[in-house]
């Protein structure tokens, strides 16, 4: 009997769901290079709402999650799936963005990026295979007036 093999997209799929705290309800939309595989690993878990960036149908902003998984690609390459990407999210939509290990520079860079798009850096994770950050679209979280 032998042991299924742990692929590296199932090892960044369970940090990606604790962070995006999403359900099997949600319709969850994956980008990257692996996006098909993932997607696969989604539905294998109950999620069966998950299409990956391919097969995803026309942006209506339809999807509650939006997973990215931006491992050995550059940040610049990612501006353009961004800007794609934004128009299949729902208003109230999270995104989770994945990395390889960053400098700060690249940090800065990446959150400077999503802040662009209208989202707001909820939280980041550091994991064995990268890293993480969690971001929901700022409406979520309007401008508190001073009294």
């Amino acid at each position: 009997m032998s042991s299924p093999q742990v692929t590296t997209g199932d090892r960044i799929i369970d940090p990606m769901i604790a962070l995006a705290g999403c359900s099997t309800r949600q319709r969850v939309v994956v980008a990257g290079s692996k996006s098909m595989e993932l997607m696969l690993e989604l539905h294998r878990r109950g999620y069966l709402l998950a299409a990956a960036a391919g097969n995803c149908g026309r942006p209506t902003g339809q999807y509650d999650v939006a997973l990215v998984d931006w491992r050995r690609r550059t940040l610049r390459s990612l501006e353009t799936t961004m800007d794609w990407l934004m128009n299949f999210l729902s208003p109230r939509a999270v995104l989770v963005v994945w990395v390889d290990a960053q400098k700060p520079t690249a940090n800065e860079s990446l959150r400077a990026s999503v802040a662009k798009r209208g989202f707001v850096i909820v939280r980041g994770a550091v994991h064995e295979c990268g890293c993480a950050l969690l971001a929901r679209r700022s409406q979520d979280y309007p401008v508190q007036k001073a009294a």
